[in-house]
């Protein structure tokens, strides 16, 4: 009986010693803290009709999770530079540093050369410009994440086989002299498609998929505010495992760049609209899982936390959870129509017809104020047309009103130091539970695919 019983574990502990996770997922909901997704499932459940608590995101599901601190090697608020370097290569560095050390003398190694240099393939996804910092840190060496010329020249050196974003924010330079990157990435065997269809279709065997030029090339347009023809998280997901789906495996890196730029703003109702879109990805990727769960592994966290947010505003406080769902448009489009002659009674229309919000007395007397503050010229009356100045400033107010009416009660318009979450799922899934750095995130995945880290 003894001699079974140690036949047993030894051959259960053989076959976990030969268990490795082949094809890997990391989504990175940027700016996405434990705020975040508590507001985006309560709008869940009471968009359901269910009790608080209730409503799930297909990440929140995952049998593992966790919780990560952030802080960098020059503050205990990261920026998305040095944290993405925190989980892409495993190392602390100052804010701004992408891929390099603290003092900008070393390039450090990300998870995904690693796993490049074993045979599997690599694909670098976002919903922001391609040489934004979460994306740049897994291909590029730059002292500065601002220099984004540079960090291009990297993509197109990397030799990784798929990547997707919005576009470049600087193609040809600060200057706008250097030589376009379009043509160093196609020296460099890249294909660069601008269309769903166009890179479904193509054969090549490394492809950039971009927005159509007749798009911004920053980001891609808040989910509230997509028309049928632009992409998703989910769309571009599932062409990237259709692209680098092979006999050795993959690594696959999907950010969800968004939710901090609505967060920057304290835009609830836009922030919200992109964790759901996030976590759309994350089906298509839950989705392969199941086609293969002995060798795949999905993670999802985030790089900070930004905002500040709490889930409303004291007890007993008058919140409109579904007032999330009732906002039509996005912190830019507001910040669209500020730019445009208005008068007191147009705007606060359109807030109620945008924004879906009853303006209180309250409200009202910050409605005014900020309109007198900002007015070029004092109006004469609630109906006389008004240039504005300071609109920027006059946005975020309004934002922050909103989202506070709605459940969303931000505390500032930066990151601040505050631990994420981590979800996971699959082979190797086990090594992310309870507290980490965000520095270990690229080791528990080098661990679960067999990589060994030096």
């Amino acid at each position: 009986m003894k001699r079974i019983l140690i036949f047993t574990v030894f051959a259960l502990s053989a076959t976990l010693a030969y268990s490795q996770a082949k094809y890997v997922f990391l989504f990175i909901g940027d700016g996405m803290g434990f705020g975040a997704v508590t507001l985006t499932e309560d709008y869940l459940a009471a968009r359901q009709g269910n009790e608080p608590g209730s409503g799930t995101l297909t990440f929140s599901t995952f049998p593992v999770t966790g919780f990560s601190t952030t802080y960098s090697a020059s503050s205990l608020v990261t920026c998305s530079a040095a944290s993405g370097t925190a989980f892409a290569c495993g190392s602390k560095t100052r804010n701004g540093r992408i891929g390099m050390n603290a003092d900008a003398t070393e390039n450090l190694t990300s998870i995904a050369y690693r796993l490049k240099e074993k045979g599997y393939k690599v694909g670098i996804t976002t919903s922001v410009s391609i040489d934004h910092a979460t994306p740049a840190v897994f291909y590029a060496h730059q002292a500065s994440r601002s220099m984004y010329y540079e960090i291009a020249q990297d993509l197109a050196k990397s030799g990784f086989d798929f990547f997707s974003g919005a576009g470049f924010v600087e193609p040809l330079g600060k200057d706008k002299r250097q030589e376009s990157i379009f043509g160093l990435i196609e020296k460099n065997g890249y294909a660069v498609v601008r269309s769903l269809s166009d890179c479904k279709s193509s054969t090549a065997p490394k492809l950039l998929l971009l927005q159509p030029d007749s798009k911004p090339q920053t980001a891609y347009p808040y989910a509230i505010d997509k028309s049928s023809d632009d992409y998703t998280l989910a769309q571009t997901t599932a062409l990237a495992i259709e692209k680098l789906q092979n006999g050795k495996g993959f690594f696959l890196m999907v950010e969800g760049g968004k939710i901090d730029w609505a967060s920057h703003d304290n835009d609830a109702g836009s922030m919200v609209r992109e964790v759901i879109d996030m976590s759309e990805a994350v089906k298509v990727a839950l989705d392969f899982y199941r086609k293969y769960p002995k060798q795949t592994l999905i993670v999802v966290t985030a790089d900070h936390e930004t905002g500040g947010l709490g889930v409303g505003s004291g007890a007993g406080g008058s919140i409109d959870i579904l007032g999330l769902g009732k906002q039509k448009a996005s912190v830019d489009k507001l910040a669209q129509r500020l730019k445009d002659a208005t008068s007191y009674s147009e705007l606060k229309a359109w807030l109620a017809e945008n924004m879906g919000i009853t303006v209180s007395y309250g409200d009202e007397i910050l409605l005014r104020s900020l309109f007198a503050a900002s007015a070029k010229s004092k109006p004469s009356s609630d109906d006389t047309p008004c240039t504005l100045k300071n609109s920027g400033e006059m946005t975020r107010s309004i934002m922050r009103m909103v989202s506070a009416k709605n459940g969303g009660s931000y505390s500032t318009f930066d990151h601040t130091g505050t631990m994420v979450p981590v979800y996971a799922i699959g082979e190797g899934s086990e090594l992310f539970r309870g507290k980490m750095d965000n520095t270990d995130i690229p080791k528990k995945i080098a661990k679960a695919t067999k990589v060994e880290w030096k």
